[in-house]
This record gives structure tokens, C-alpha cells and sequence, in this order.
């Protein structure tokens, strides 16, 4: 198995890397930006890719997004420090085959890689009780839909208690769009592309519950997540 460790920071790589070679891995390469990995796994096409979120330029997520569009078939694993949920999810909903935090012993790390060659989807065991506790979330949103009457939306209104969901770039984007700055002045200050903003916006007015972009600043505004 081929991996690419993806990191910026460069003990931390140069340490995974010596692991990994110990327990008879090969390493293709290794990148500090997920822009920097995207490009590597168009060349090196990489088995696995180790992949961490809080990184310039592009974070993992975005980079995950983009590689699994492009080359489905590399298996990405997220290895990180967070545990927030809604990097957990957004990383599963980008196509992440696994989840695991940095806080792992290297014989977990071990088993883990082992059992994602068998199929298995690599998951901390303490972020399991997460995925579990949004299933039963799902649940109970989709019985709530079934049971409302016909013409109805569920009782609660737009964004309610959703905005703690939203990841750290996407309270970024949502802040910048809502005092008024365009998705290209946006992109710009963040760094990213103007696609890219537009597809954050999406996933906000998903995450919001709301039915467009005017309704999402709307919250926005309300809720104190602007300087307006």
C-alpha cells in the first residue's frame, strides 16, 4: 500500500513517516497543503491518503473533495486533532473513508490501516458515539417530516440551533458574504476560489435549513455572526 501524508506540520510527518516505513509501508510522497496534494495525487496516484484538516491555502476537507471527484478510487483517510462534528461529517460527506485522531496509539493506527485494506472504515472509537448520535438525529427529522401535514414544513424555523453545525471556513464565508462582500472578494481574502465559496454557501443554506442565500444572511444577521 502507497500512502501520501498530507500535514503541515513537519515533525509530525517526518515521525508518521518513519512509523509507517517500520510497519512496512510505502510512502509516495508527502505534501503540507491540500492544493499540494491534489497535485501529487493526480501524479504519485497514491492507495491512501493521510490527511489532515487545519492546513493554508486549502484544507483537507476542500482537498478531499476535490481528489475523490477526480480520482475516486484513492482511499482518503482524515488524520487530525479535531473532533468537532461538523468536521467529522463534512469530511464522511466529502468522501472520506475514515476518520481518526492524532491522540491514537500506533498499534491502533496499525489495525485501523489493516482493517481499511479489508473493507473497513477507519473510525476513533470515540467519534462513534457522533455518528451514532446524528443517525438518531436523522431519525427523528425524517419522522418529524413524515408525521407534518401536507402543504406544512416541520415547526421549526429556518437555521434554528443549526449554526453551531457549521465548520470554522463556513462561519468564515457566511460572515464575509453577509457584510456584503462578494463570493470572488471572498474567495480572495480566503484564499481559495470563487467555485469554492459558491459551493460553502451551498452547504451553508443546506446546514441552515434555509431556501436561499438571502435567507442564510438573514440568519446570519440575527444571530450575531456579522458586523452588520
Amino acid at each position: 500500500m502507497k500512502i501520501l501524508l498530507v500535514d503541515d506540520h513537519g515533525l509530525f510527518v517526518e515521525g508518521l513517516q518513519n512509523l509507517l516505513k517500520a510497519g512496512g509501508y510505502a510512502i509516495a510522497g508527502t505534501a503540507c497543503t491540500g492544493l499540494e496534494a491534489l497535485r501529487l495525487a493526480r501524479s504519485l496516484h497514491p492507495d491512501l491518503i493521510l490527511m489532515d484538516i487545519r492546513m493554508p491555502v486549502m484544507n483537507g476537507l476542500e482537498a478531499t473533495r476535490l481528489i475523490k471527484a477526480e480520482l475516486p478510487d484513492i482511499k482518503i483517510v482524515m488524520l487530525t486533532t479535531s473532533a468537532e462534528d461538523a468536521d467529522l461529517f463534512e469530511a464522511l460527506k466529502c468522501g472520506a473513508s475514515g476518520y481518526l485522531l492524532k491522540n491514537l496509539k500506533p498499534n491502533e493506527l496499525f489495525d485501523y490501516l489493516t482493517g481499511l485494506a479489508r473493507g473497513e472504515a477507519p473510525l476513533s472509537r470515540e467519534l462513534s458515539a457522533h455518528l451514532l448520535r446524528e443517525f438518531v438525529h436523522q431519525s427523528h427529522a425524517l419522522e418529524e417530516s413524515a408525521v407534518a401535514p401536507e402543504g406544512h414544513a416541520p415547526a421549526h424555523s429556518p437555521g434554528e440551533q443549526h449554526h453551531d453545525e457549521l465548520t470554522m471556513r463556513q462561519r468564515e464565508v457566511l460572515e464575509m458574504v453577509a457584510n456584503g462582500m462578494t463570493y470572488k472578494e471572498t474567495g480572495a481574502a480566503l484564499h481559495v476560489s470563487e467555485n469554492t465559496v459558491k459551493y460553502h454557501m451551498g452547504e451553508i443554506i443546506q446546514r441552515l435549513h434555509a431556501k436561499n442565500r438571502e435567507q442564510a444572511v438573514a440568519y446570519a444577521a440575527q444571530h450575531g455572526l456579522t458586523s452588520r
